[in-house]
C-alpha cells in the first residue's frame, strides 16, 4: 500500500500508480478527483497491467531513436510516384483529385506487410500469404547485436518533428500546409524487450497506437508485420519470433513522405505502445462488443458478441462467463455484481475464430448523459474464459447505456430528451506538444471547450487516441468518429489515396472494433469532403462499398460522409444515413462580399436537402471557418455579416495577423453569426461542428508563410480569442456573461473611429465611455452581436451593462493600460506527479502598473526553471511566430505567453518569468 498521508495526487498521478499496479484507497482517489477535477479513466479494457491470463505492460521507456539526415536505406513499403506538384498552398476546398499510383518493385516490403490486415479482412479468399523470405534480416538496425547506443534515447509517446526548427523558405520541403516542421524523412527506433522463460508457450503481441508513418516492425532480425496508415492503432504478433528467456530486440522503422497530408500529421510513434502476453486461447484483439438495446430509466437489454480466438494447433473447449458491474471512482468493477450473462460453453478450432452472442436485461440502469447533464455513468463486463475448468482469460469492457435516435426534425434525441449539437472539429496535435499524446493537454482542451459550451467533438479527420476518446467518455462529450480524409481521389501527390485499395477495409474495420464500446461516440464518418463527390454514380459506388463495411461492423450507429460538394440530386448523399454538410447549410462563397472569389459557390442548402431527404436528419460537420488572430484588430472593420479575408480587408500581411472580430472567413467559410441564423431559420438542423475549436499546426490560411491554422475559436496556446465568448453566449444561455471587444489601448488612435463590439448571452445592452453612455441596444431577429461602429476613441473606460428580460444580467468594464510594467504568473494546477509526464500550463500575463492588461504588448519574455522539473515548450498562440517550440525565449503576443513544464523528480519546481525594463515574477509548482 502506498503511503498518502499527504494526498496531494492528481490525474497523471493516478495514470501512474495504476499502471505500475499500485493500490490507492478510494478515499484519497476522490479527494484527487474533488482538489484536481481530474475525471480520465485510465483504464480501459486491457490498459490494466494485468489481470488473470492477460498482461498488458507499457513499453514507452527506454527506446533508442535515429532519423537519417541523408539518403536513407532501401527497406521500403513500395516505389512513391514522382511529384509533379509539390505546392500545398491551396484553398482548403480545392476539389479532390491526386490519382498517383504506387508501383511495387524488387524492393517492395509491402508483400510482407499486408498479411498483418488479415484479421480486418472479411473474405478468406481475399486475404494475404505471406511470401518465403525475411526482407531485411542482414540489415544492421534489426540485429540484436548492433550498437546503437550513439542513437538518442526517448521516451513514447515521440514526436520527432515537433522541436524543430521551423522551414522558413518560401519553397520549404515542408511547407505551410503541413506546418512548416521537419516531419519528412525515415527513421528507426529499437528497444529489448524481456520475454521471461515463464512465458513460453504464450501468445506475444505488440500493440501500437499510432505509428507515422509505413510502420515496419523487426523482431530478433525477422520481419514481423507494419501497418502503412498512421492514424490506426495496430497489434503485431511476435509469438513466431520471440524468444523466452531473455532480451529479444524490436526494431521499428518508420517513412514519413512529403507532400502527404494537408496539415501537420507528426511524425514518429506517437502514441503508447504496449506488450501484450496471452494464453494461445483468448478474447481477439478488440474482441468485445456490446449493444444496448431498448435502453430506458426502468430497462436496458444489452448485447454481447465476444470473438474468441485459439492459436494452438488443437481445437478447444471452452466456457465463457461475463459479469457486469459498475465502474468504480478507480475505473474498475465496484461491489457486487449486478447481472451475469448465461454461461456459455464453445468449441474453437485450432487456428480458428469463434464468435458468441448472448443478451442480458438490466433493471433500472444508470444511463449515460451527455453534456450539459453529464451523468457518465459507465459499466464494466467482465468476461473470463475456462480451460478445463482452470481461468485461462480475463478481459474488461467499459460501456455506457444510452439511446441515441437521429430524428430529422427534432435532430439528436439522447435517452429520449433533444440535445442540439454544439460542437467543434479538432485536429490530433496538441499545440507546442505536437503529435506526441499526452493526457492531460488533452484534457486540458476539452475542460477550455467544455467551459465554451462545447458538447460534441468532430476527430478530424482520423482516429484520435484511445484516450482522448476515454476521456469524451467520462467528460461527456458526444463524437462522430472519422476515419478517412480521401479515397481513390487524393488531396495531396502521397496521401492515403496511394494504398487505399490494398488498405481501406483493414482500417475501417479495425477502427470500429477498436472505439465501438465507447458511448460518447454516437456516429461513424467514413470520408471527409472526398473527391468521389464530383464522380457521380461512380463516386456513390465507392462510398456504397465503404458504408457496406462500416454497416457491417456495427449497424447500431449511422454512417455518413461529409459533403461540402454533394448536391440533393446526386447519388452520393443517398448512401448516407445521417446528411453531414461541410459549409452548404450557410452557402459557400455566396454573399456578395464573396462574389469575386473562385471555387465552389453554393447557395444555402437545408432547405434542399431536407425536402429531398425528409427521412434524414441533417447537421453541419464543418461550419464557419472564421479566422483570426487572438487580440488583433485591423480597421476599419466589414460592415458585412461575413467576409473573406484579404490583406487589404481584415488582414495584416506584414505580421501574417487577421482581425480577431470574428467577421472574417476562408474563402469557402462564413461567420459565426452567419451560421447561426442560416439554423435558426431552419430548426430541423440538428447542430454544427465549428472549423475549428483549436488553431492547430499546419494548414495556415491566409498566410502560408505562418506555421498554424487561425481558425480556432481557441488559439494554439490555449488561449481565449474574442469568438470563444460569441460562442459561449449562444451556446449556455443561462449563463450570465458578456464580452467586449476589442480592448481599449489604442495610443495614437485618438480621435479615430474604433467599432466596439459586444457578445451576450442577454438581449439588450448598453454601452459608455468614460461613464457617458453610448446608446442601449437590443438584438433582433436573428442578430447574435450588438454593434457600436461609430465610437470616437479616447483613452479611459469603456463599460458595458448587458440585460435580459430587462433586468441586468452581466457586466464587464475594460481600460486604457498604462506602460507595461511588470510580469504575473498563473499555473493551470500547482501539483503534478514527478513521472517526466504530467504537465502544467503557465501562463504569463504582461501588466501595467494599475495591473491592467497591456493587451497590445509584445515584450520578449525569457524564461527560466530550477528543480526538479524542465520546460518542455513555449507559445504564445501567434500563427506566424516561426520560434520553435522549445525556445525558453518567446514574444508575447497580446500581452500574453505560455509556458509547459513537467516534473521529472519530487521536490518544488520555480518556474521565472523576465522581460526587459519589467518586475520578474516566478511561481513554484510541487511534483510529487
Amino acid at each position: 500500500m502506498m503511503n498518502l498521508s499527504k494526498p496531494s495526487y492528481n490525474l497523471i498521478s493516478l495514470v501512474t500508480m495504476i499502471l505500475s499496479g499500485k493500490v490507492i484507497k478510494t478515499n484519497y482517489f476522490k479527494w484527487i478527483c474533488i482538489t484536481t477535477g481530474c475525471i480520465f479513466p485510465v483504464l480501459l479494457l486491457a490498459q490494466k497491467p494485468s489481470v488473470v491470463g492477460r498482461e498488458r505492460i507499457s513499453i514507452n521507456d527506454n527506446w533508442r531513436f535515429m532519423r537519417y539526415q541523408g539518403d536513407p536505406d532501401t527497406l521500403i513499403y513500395d516505389e512513391w510516384p514522382a511529384i509533379a506538384d509539390r505546392n500545398d498552398n491551396k484553398v482548403a476546398d480545392t476539389k479532390a483529385s491526386e490519382s498517383g499510383v504506387t508501383v511495387s518493385s524488387a524492393r517492395s516490403l509491402k508483400k510482407w506487410i499486408l498479411p498483418t490486415a488479415n484479421d480486418f479482412i472479411k473474405d478468406p479468399a481475399a486475404r494475404h500469404l505471406r511470401p518465403k523470405g525475411n526482407p531485411g534480416e542482414n540489415f544492421p538496425f534489426v540485429q540484436n547485436d548492433f550498437n546503437d547506443t550513439n542513437w538518442e534515447p526517448v521516451t513514447l509517446p515521440h514526436d520527432w518533428a515537433i522541436k524543430g526548427p521551423f522551414y522558413k523558405e518560401a519553397d520549404a520541403v515542408v511547407g505551410g500546409g503541413m506546418g512548416r516542421l521537419p516531419v519528412q524523412g525515415v527513421a528507426w527506433y529499437r528497444r529489448k524487450i524481456n520475454i521471461p522463460a515463464a512465458d513460453k508457450g504464450k501468445s506475444i503481441y505488440l500493440d501500437i497506437d499510432g505509428a507515422m508513418s509505413y510502420a515496419m516492425v523487426w523482431i530478433n532480425g525477422k520481419l514481423a508485420g507494419g501497418w502503412p496508415y498512421g492514424y490506426n492503432s495496430f497489434r503485431i504478433d511476435l509469438t513466431p519470433y520471440v524468444r523466452p528467456g531473455g532480451n529479444n530486440q524490436l526494431a521499428i522503422r518508420l517513412d514519413n513522405p512529403p507532400n502527404s497530408s494537408r496539415w501537420y500529421p507528426g511524425a514518429g510513434i506517437y502514441r503508447n505502445v504496449w506488450l501484450v502476453k496471452i494464453n494461445p486461447v483468448h478474447l481477439a484483439h478488440w474482441g468485445s462488443f456490446i449493444k444496448t438495446k431498448n435502453s430506458t430509466a426502468a430497462a436496458a437489454t444489452v448485447d454481447l458478441a465476444l470473438n474468441i480466438a485459439n492459436k494452438s494447433t488443437k481445437p478447444e473447449q471452452i466456457e465463457v462467463r461475463t459479469d457486469v458491474f459498475l465502474q468504480n471512482d478507480l475505473f474498475r468493477p465496484a461491489g457486487s455484481k449486478i447481472v451475469s450473462f448465461p454461461i456459455s460453453v464453445v468449441t474453437v478450432n485450432a487456428r480458428a475464430n469463434v464468435v458468441t452472442h448472448n443478451e442480458v436485461s438490466i433493471k433500472n440502469p444508470s444511463l449515460w448523459e451527455p453534456l450539459p447533464k453529464q451523468k457518465n455513468s459507465m459499466y464494466v463486463a467482465v468476461t473470463r474464459l475456462f480451460q478445463k475448468g482452470k481461468l485461462i482469460d480475463t478481459y474488461e469492457t467499459p460501456f455506457g447505456i444510452r439511446s441515441v435516435n437521429f430524428d430529422p426534425e427534432k435532430g439528436l434525441i439522447v435517452n429520449g430528451k433533444a440535445i442540439r449539437i454544439q460542437g467543434v472539429n479538432q485536429h490530433h496535435d496538441l499545440g507546442a506538444l505536437g503529435a506526441a499524446f499526452n493526457t492531460r493537454a488533452a484534457e486540458r482542451q476539452l475542460e477550455l471547450l467544455k467551459d465554451m459550451g462545447c458538447n460534441a467533438i468532430r476527430f478530424a479527420h482520423n482516429p484520435p487516441a484511445p484516450e482522448l476518446l476515454a476521456l469524451t467518455d467520462r467528460m461527456g462529450f458526444l463524437v462522430i468518429d472519422e476515419v478517412f480524409d480521401c479515397w481513390e481521389k487524393g488531396k495531396t501527390p502521397l496521401d492515403f489515396h496511394l494504398i487505399f485499395k490494398d488498405w481501406h477495409e483493414a482500417d475501417i474495420r479495425s477502427f470500429i472494433r477498436r472505439d465501438r464500446n465507447h458511448p460518447s461516440v454516437i456516429a461513424w464518418s467514413f470520408g471527409n469532403e472526398v473527391g468521389e463527390q464530383y464522380t457521380g454514380a461512380a463516386g456513390a459506388a465507392v462510398a456504397k462499398k465503404l458504408y457496406s463495411i462500416v454497416k457491417d461492423e456495427d449497424s447500431t450507429r449511422p454512417a455518413t460522409a461529409s459533403m461540402n460538394y454533394a448536391k440533393p440530386d446526386m447519388p452520393f448523399p443517398e448512401v448516407m444515413d445521417l446528411l453531414s454538410l461541410n459549409y452548404q447549410g450557410e452557402g459557400i462563397r455566396d454573399a456578395p462580399a464573396y462574389a469575386h472569389l473562385k471555387g465552389i459557390k453554393t447557395s444555402p442548402l437545408y432547405p434542399a436537402f431536407h425536402k429531398k431527404f425528409p427521412e434524414k436528419m441533417i447537421f453541419s460537420s464543418e461550419t464557419a471557418s472564421a479566422l483570426s488572430t487572438r487580440g488583433t484588430y485591423i480597421f476599419p472593420v466589414t460592415n458585412a455579416i461575413s467576409a473573406p479575408v484579404s490583406d487589404s480587408a481584415g488582414g495584416d500581411p506584414e505580421n501574417g495577423f487577421v482581425s480577431a472580430y470574428d467577421l472574417y472567413t476562408a474563402q469557402f467559410g462564413a461567420s459565426p453569426d452567419k451560421v447561426f441564423a442560416a439554423q435558426d431559420h431552419n430548426p430541423y438542423v440538428a447542430g454544427e461542428f465549428v472549423w475549428s475549436g483549436w488553431d492547430y499546426l499546419g494548414e495556415p490560411t491566409p498566410y502560408y508563410s505562418a506555421r498554424s491554422s487561425y481558425s480556432g475559436i481557441i488559439d494554439l496556446a490555449g488561449f481565449k480569442k474574442d469568438g470563444f465568448y460569441l460562442y459561449q453566449a449562444r451556446w449556455r444561455p443561462e449563463l450570465p456573461m458578456v464580452h467586449l471587444l476589442p480592448h481599449w489601448t489604442w495610443s495614437g488612435h485618438e480621435g479615430q473611429t474604433i467599432p466596439v463590439h459586444v457578445f451576450t448571452s442577454g438581449d439588450e445592452a448598453e454601452l459608455f465611455l468614460n461613464g457617458r453612455s453610448l446608446g442601449r441596444k437590443k438584438k433582433g431577429p436573428f442578430e447574435y452581436r450588438l454593434r457600436w461602429d461609430n465610437v470616437t476613441y479616447q483613452p479611459g473606460t469603456l463599460k458595458v451593462i448587458a440585460y435580459k428580460n430587462g433586468k441586468q444580467w452581466a457586466t464587464e468594464t475594460i481600460r486604457t493600460a498604462g506602460a507595461a510594467a511588470k510580469l504575473t504568473l498563473k499555473a493551470d494546477r500547482v501539483r503534478i506527479h514527478a513521472d517526466d509526464n504530467d504537465l502544467c500550463f503557465i501562463t504569463v500575463t504582461i501588466l501595467d502598473k494599475n495591473g491592467d492588461l497591456v493587451a497590445d504588448a509584445q515584450n520578449k519574455i525569457h524564461f527560466e526553471i530550477s528543480g526538479p522539473g524542465a520546460i518542455v515548450a513555449t507559445d504564445n498562440g501567434n500563427p506566424a511566430d516561426l520560434e520553435a517550440f522549445p525556445s525558453k525565449v518567446r514574444k508575447a503576443l497580446s500581452g500574453q505567453a505560455l509556458a509547459i513544464v513537467k516534473g521529472n523528480r519530487k521536490g518544488t519546481i520555480t518556474i521565472k518569468a523576465s522581460a526587459d525594463g519589467l518586475t520578474t515574477s516566478e511561481i513554484k509548482i510541487l511534483a510529487q
